[in-house]
């Protein structure tokens, strides 16, 4: 029996007291020398770092394969490979270079994503016994995701982003042989485009595919038109696969509902939902009978959350299977059909919640106190990645029904022997009006509570993000270098509930903006904050508010807004995402003054506090243009300002290359200490 679901999770220091009953270590862990010197972390520990993900059970449940991804130092790229794992005597080893690997049904074979000819990502298929490696495609344009295999092993379906085709053309004269004439244009025609080193090009669709599994070859395209889709898996007859999907006609911008879809092997599309309001994530049970699948009712809050629900495959029988009050995701069905898995955040974890098909009653199944993201099950036994406030994500399984957390890896073992990390403190609060409120502060190694240290306000995207207990190297990072490290969910974030998220609706910044301030106030009651070095900073949705901030306060030293939206009217113009306006009553030339309220380019005429603005020069979500924007007003009224630009990256100005994130760290860390901070020297 899995045990019924707590109404709260724990957190604070009965979390802890539970988490060290749950955790075992890992069986490769190494054994640390008591008597190694110890040390805080450093920068540079960073290019030692290491990831591991995407765990897949094989069919005998005897082995686990998995990413693991190291820093090429001298690309200056992070590089991944696939990792097997043997559950019954612990050993493990390098299978080749890749990632997103999936088990064949007889697991004799592992389909995984690499770089291969003509270039790009291609699909390849290694065969265990052997070691051999096979490449299925060779696509000359598209990047193939989502492998699944057929039941019979047969065949691989993926999903690939296709092209649209310009409505538009034109007929020019016959060129000169040997005559270099201008490129073609661009044509343009619906609302949604992508931009990249060549310039723009329609967005197109992503559609269905499937290829051979045993001799490659081209892949046979099974869904086509103005259709956009997602999560494709198959019927066990391998007949069918059933996916969600929206469509999106060409000249009508708004985005439509997606439904759950059917498609036969040859291109038949049978719609098995048809909602007001977006159905979505099938997620098919072992025997074929039912589909479990997220639905959510439409409205025109900013923030909603799905319910689970439950259907016959042929689309009849509809009913609503669990309301969380939590966005679901990633569903899964236990073997026996009896338990659909959901994947939830909630007040800073996130956990894997059973629902008893036949009750609908909940059970939390993974424990308190960190990050369980989960991957695969099979059998009792469920995989992902777990992560803590002090412990980098490792791979770690549970016995669904009970016993304990087990970790799978312990692959920062050797970076962090004789670290002493930052402690994370949960702190909760009160807002002005009432409102409680979640956050975390970090603590410099060898905390002295009787010392005063500067403050770091770190605020999250989204806005609809969440912050919580997984670790963060960053903040670990600033902590060690003599930052307190304020980080917060305030109103309008992700795990709090339905209306919590939606409390920010057309209220953004608003209230948010108090509940950050009650958080600093309640960190400088305890009387270890230096309130002449207090510092603020985020990116994204954290980049608008730390905008909005210093038009509203001037009790930073210094800012730092990464990649934010400075101008609500002229970003739906220019951003990636304008269909987020669909759920709109009014775009913003018909709302101006709402649209003005909230943009921090109306309240720039306010601003003293340094700041400065971080940005990728390839984002598309937060383009560069609002970043200009606030920087030009800032220089135009003679506020201290910098503006970093970062060639090569999209939105988060970091991640394609690894050096990009270690130097973001330090151009916000040189800001604060230009600004009163100790001085620590640059690049």
């Amino acid at each position: 029996m899995i045990p019924t679901m707590r109404t709260r999770l724990l957190c604070g220091p009965t979390a802890a007291l539970l988490l060290s009953a749950f955790l075992q270590p890992a069986p490769i862990a190494a054994q640390q020398d008591t008597a190694a010197p110890q040390r805080i972390l450093q920068l540079e520990d960073y290019l030692d770092w290491e990831r591991v993900g995407s765990p897949r059970i094989s069919p005998s449940g005897r082995h686990v394969v998995y990413t693991r991804s190291w820093v090429d130092q001298l690309q200056d790229r992070w590089r991944s490979e696939l990792w097997i794992l043997d559950l019954e005597n612990d050993e493990r080893r390098e299978l080749t270079a890749g990632s997103s690997p999936r088990w064949s049904p007889d697991g004799r074979r592992i389909a995984f994503l690499h770089k291969g000819e003509p270039g790009g990502t291609q699909i390849h298929v290694l065969w265990i016994d052997t070691r051999d490696t096979t490449q299925l495609t060779r696509l000359a344009d598209g990047s193939p995701s989502n492998l699944r295999w057929s039941p019979d092993g047969r065949m691989l379906s993926f999903d690939m982003q296709v092209e649209a085709k310009p409505s538009l053309s034109i007929k020019m004269p016959a060129r000169p042989k040997g005559a270099d004439w201008a490129p073609s244009a661009k044509v343009i025609t619906r609302l949604s485009y992508r931009r990249d080193r060549s310039g723009y090009r329609p967005l197109g669709h992503r559609h269905v595919f499937v290829v051979d599994a045993i001799e490659g070859g081209t892949p046979r395209q099974l869904t086509n038109g103005d259709f956009d889709h997602s999560s494709a898996r198959w019927m066990p007859d391998g007949k069918s696969l059933v996916f969600s999907g929206k469509r999106i006609p060409d000249a009508d911008w708004v985005l439509q509902e997606s439904e759950v879809y059917r498609v036969s092997l040859d291109g038949e599309i049978t719609a098995l939902t048809d909602h007001v309001g977006p159905d979505a994530s099938p997620a098919v049970s072992p025997d074929g009978k039912w589909i479990a699948y997220t639905r959510r009712e439409r409205t025109a809050d900013t923030y909603n959350v799905d319910d689970v629900w439950l259907m016959a495959a042929d689309g009849s029988e509809p009913r609503r299977l669990a309301s969380l009050d939590r966005r679901p995701g990633n569903l899964m069905w236990t073997d026996d059909g009896a338990h659909v898995l959901v994947s939830v955040s909630d007040h800073g974890e996130r956990h894997v919640i059973a629902v008893e098909v036949a009750s609908g009653e909940t059970a939390k199944i993974t424990p308190a106190g960190g990050q369980f993201r989960a991957s695969d099950v099979r059998g009792d036994l469920l995989v992902g990645t777990y992560t803590t406030s002090q412990r980098p994500a490792d791979l770690a399984a549970v016995t669904i029904g009970g016993g304990a957390l087990r970790l799978l890896t312990d692959v920062h073992a050797d970076v962090l022997d004789g670290v002493t990390l930052a402690d994370v403190e949960a702190m909760t609060w009160k807002s002005t009006d009432g409102l409680e409120i979640q956050g975390w502060l970090v603590k410099p190694p060898g905390f002295d509570p009787s010392r005063e240290y500067p403050l770091m306000l770190q605020i999250h995207g989204g806005p609809h993000g969440m912050y919580g207990l997984d670790f963060s190297f960053e903040r670990q990072a600033n902590a060690a270098d003599g930052y307190l490290v304020l980080y917060t969910n305030p109103r309008g974030s992700d795990g709090y509930g339905k209306t919590f998220g939606n409390a920010i609706d057309n209220a953004y910044p608003g209230k948010d903006y108090d509940d950050l301030m009650t958080g600093v106030d309640a960190v400088i009651a305890r009387g270890c904050v230096d309130e002449s070095r207090m510092y603020v900073y985020g990116g994204s949705g954290g980049g608008v508010l730390t905008c909005w901030i210093v038009g509203m306060t001037d009790r930073f030293a210094a800012a730092v807004s990464m990649f934010p939206v400075t101008n609500w009217i002229s970003f739906v113009g220019t951003t990636d995402g304008p269909y987020w306006y669909s759920n709109f009553d009014k775009l913003p030339w018909e709302s101006i003054d709402e649209h003005w309220q909230r943009s921090p380019l109306r309240l720039v005429g306010n601003v003293t506090t340094p700041t400065m603005l971080i940005t990728g020069e390839l984002d598309l979500r937060t383009p560069m243009a609002q970043t200009e924007e606030y920087y030009q007003a800032l220089k135009l009224r003679k506020v201290d300002t910098a503006m970093v630009r970062v060639p090569g990256e999209y939105h988060g100005a970091a991640g394609r290359r690894v050096t990009n994130t270690i130097r973001r760290i330090l151009w916000v860390r040189k800001w604060f200490e230009r600004h009163g901070a100790k001085a620590t020297g640059g690049e």
